[in-house]
């Protein structure tokens, strides 16, 4: 099982992007998805989840800016982002829990995204 994520890049503060990522593999059924981002010198912090109901939750600093979505027939989990802020720069990671699968956690390799002020 692989989770693939794209669509980070380099973008001003107030515009917006749009993240994906994508499991592979051998996979029955996913739990709960997230994003996670870690800015330079700083540690992964969470930014979003969802669960496989669609309940989802959010770190303050991104409420009302940001919303994660899944689609449950692609195995795939989004993060739509806007009005972006210098402070959210950073590269984000998809994660995963996949149940009966050998590791059940999973990280996609991450995805750069740059805000210029």
């Amino acid at each position: 099982v692989q989770l693939q994520a794209s669509g980070g890049g380099l973008v001003q503060a107030g515009g917006s992007l749009r993240l994906s990522c994508a499991a592979s593999g051998s996979i029955f059924s996913i739990g709960h998805m997230a994003w996670y981002r870690q800015a330079p010198g700083k540690q992964r912090e969470l930014v979003a989840t969802i669960n496989s109901g669609g309940v989802t939750h959010y770190a303050d600093s991104v409420k009302g800016r940001f919303t994660i979505s899944r689609d449950n027939a692609k195995n795939a989990v989004y993060l739509q982002m806007n009005s972006l802020k210098f402070e959210d720069t950073a590269v984000y990671y998809c994660y995963a829990h996949i149940p009966l699968t050998s590791v059940q956690v999973y990280w996609g390799r991450g995805t750069l995204v740059t805000v210029s002020s």
